[in-house]
């Protein structure tokens, strides 16, 4: 393409305009001028498309033609720019560009400032993302509450988590009480002291992926001379076969092994695997210890507390210097109550406590609060019914299969054979508001009016028989009441065990018993053929209902003449 000179157009790289050859130079000058940042002062502000700026108009030389002025004016690609997010326009120093009032128009600003918006608005943010169980994991031993027990001062485990000298180890305890976050913390230590760890979850890995991490264990061992500590969580998911991958690598020491369980280790881990473990027993936590929880949260939420008086404990939160439109304040009493339902839970507790806070900011009705004596101001209000309704009921742990399935029963059982009827209720409560199936309940039941009452009140096995049958007939719930009252009626009833005994020692006769069993008596047995008559079978035996004086009849064998199975019928 030629211009009207016949001279030939030149495309400038910049903007792509067409140009005359004898301009291109001093026009190419300018684009890349007006890129970065030396435009003349005065100059139009740029284009607040942020991909794009406008070249200044008042910069193009004199006699040049319009076709070149109208390029110079064409918008130039940020690509020129020398710092996209400085804050400076090309043409303007000091001004801010297009996208840099973008990113302040989204970014907050902080020190309570009216851009910053309220304070419920801050603190639904803070809220979004991950729980808030695992947003407040703590990372060290320092901000670990609870297990003084075992991770107290002076104790044989912290010493040896602070040493880096970490054994394999099972953590068995009940869901919240810190397993997978004393994992976490092992974790962080590991990393700083150089030492690899591994994550699996027994729910999702395969053997396949024990057996790669193992691998790599063995490379980092032989190569660098790194450890590797190696974290299963829910380990009793993995069965006994997948279980014995571990026993030589945990033998050599090639892998710290560290399973964490919610299960009774003596029936759920493998013994070869157990042996070579030390078994750390977590309990639940306090509610002391879930106070102390629930307390790290609210501060590092910015919810202010209202004590028993209404006075505001803003020192203890630390956040009543923030000023905000609509602050947010929980109940003293409502953390006391949450600390107590959650038993000991720290899961359940600060799940429970965010669906909490959620609700009401969703709400976003405020209050007038007393704040302190003289003054009062609006805010939204958490309260403990607020709390009790969040998590709808008490948090019942207890588990169909586990540990807590055989605990409850035994306490049952344990209670009505000790006459306490409170008691017996209460575990037999446990038990079913835990999801537990009232006809296991009902058999056991069947069993205990045997054992335990036996011929002391006969009509305690009716009883149970019924409990059943109409446990089956109209089932859960209604059916609570029947099991209620054939355990409070075995609770009040007169006990022997009588039966029990006598039956025990015969078992006891029978397996001690050495050499070929002793043969039936031949007129005890029965002679419904010619054969059998003639080989003796009935000879010489009493029909008793034919005489009107008891009988003397020998009905145990020969080698047994006396034996007396009640003989230890009460000690």
């Amino acid at each position: 393409m030629e211009g009207a000179e016949g001279e030939p157009l030149v495309q400038c790289p910049v903007c792509l305009r067409e140009l005359l050859g004898a301009h291109i130079n001093s026009h190419l000058d300018r684009c890349l001028q007006a890129g970065e940042g030396e435009a003349e002062p005065g100059s139009s502000p740029p284009c607040k498309r942020p991909r794009l700026a406008a070249a200044p108009p008042g910069s193009q030389a004199q006699g040049e033609p319009e076709e070149a002025r109208r390029a110079a004016a064409a918008p130039v690609f940020s690509l020129f720019h020398k710092s996209r997010g400085g804050g400076h326009s090309p043409g303007a120093p000091g001004r801010s560009s297009g996208a840099g009032r973008e990113e302040a128009a989204v970014k907050p600003v902080d020190g309570g400032s009216a851009a910053a918006g309220s304070g419920a608005a801050r603190l639904a943010q803070k809220l979004e993302g991950k729980p808030l169980a695992e947003r407040l994991r703590p990372d060290t031993l320092g901000d670990y509450v609870g297990q003084e027990r075992v991770l107290g001062a002076q104790t044989l485990l912290r010493s040896l988590l602070e040493s880096h000298e970490i054994p394999s180890l099972i953590l068995w305890g009940p869901p919240g009480c810190g397993k997978t976050t004393l994992a976490h913390i092992i974790a962080n230590s590991s990393k700083k002291n150089g030492t690899r760890f591994v994550t699996l979850s027994a729910t999702s890995a395969k053997t396949n992926d024990v057996r790669d991490v193992i691998s790599q264990a063995q490379n980092e061992k032989r190569l660098f001379k790194r450890k590797t500590i190696l974290f299963i969580d829910e380990i009793h998911r993995f069965n006994k076969s997948q279980q014995d991958t571990f026993l030589p690598h945990v033998e050599c020491g090639m892998v710290t092994l560290i399973g964490a369980t919610t299960e009774n280790p003596s029936f759920q881990v493998n013994a070869a695997l157990l042996s070579r473990c030390r078994v750390i027993v977590l309990e639940k936590l306090s509610v002391e210890a879930m106070e102390a929880i629930l307390m790290r949260a609210v501060r590092s939420l910015g919810v202010q507390v209202l004590g028993q008086g209404n006075q505001d404990s803003s020192s203890v939160t630390g956040s009543s210097s923030e000023s905000s439109e609509f602050p947010v304040y929980i109940e003293e009493k409502a953390l006391n109550t949450l600390a107590y339902l959650c038993d000991g839970d720290a899961r359940t507790g600060l799940n429970g406590l965010q669906l909490a806070v959620q609700a009401r900011l969703a709400v976003g009705k405020t209050t007038p609060l007393n704040i302190t004596k003289g003054s009062s101001a609006d805010g939204i209000l958490i309260t403990e019914e607020h709390v009790k309704e969040g998590l709808q009921r008490s948090h019942i742990l207890y588990d169909r299969a586990g540990e807590e399935h055989y605990n409850c029963i035994s306490a049952l059982h344990k209670s009505m054979r000790g006459s306490d009827e409170n008691a017996s209720l209460y575990w037999l409560a446990r038990m079913l508001e835990g999801g537990e199936d009232p006809l296991y309940v009902a058999r056991r039941l069947v069993r205990f009016a045997s054992e335990d009452i036996g011929l002391a009140d006969p009509l305690a096995l009716t009883q149970a028989v019924a409990a059943y049958q109409g446990c089956h007939f109209i089932g859960m719930p209604e059916c609570e009441v029947i099991l209620a009252q054939c355990v409070v009626y075995f609770a009040r009833a007169p006990k022997s065990i009588e039966v029990y005994r006598a039956y025990s020692n015969v078992k006891e006769c029978l397996r001690m018993h050495t050499g070929p069993l002793p043969p039936v008596p031949l007129h005890l047995r029965n002679a419904p053929t010619r054969l059998m008559k003639n080989l003796g079978y009935g000879k010489g035996y009493k029909y008793n209902p034919m005489y009107k004086e008891p009988v003397e009849q020998d009905y145990l064998p020969e080698e047994l003449k006396g034996s007396d199975f009640f003989k230890e019928r009460k000690t």
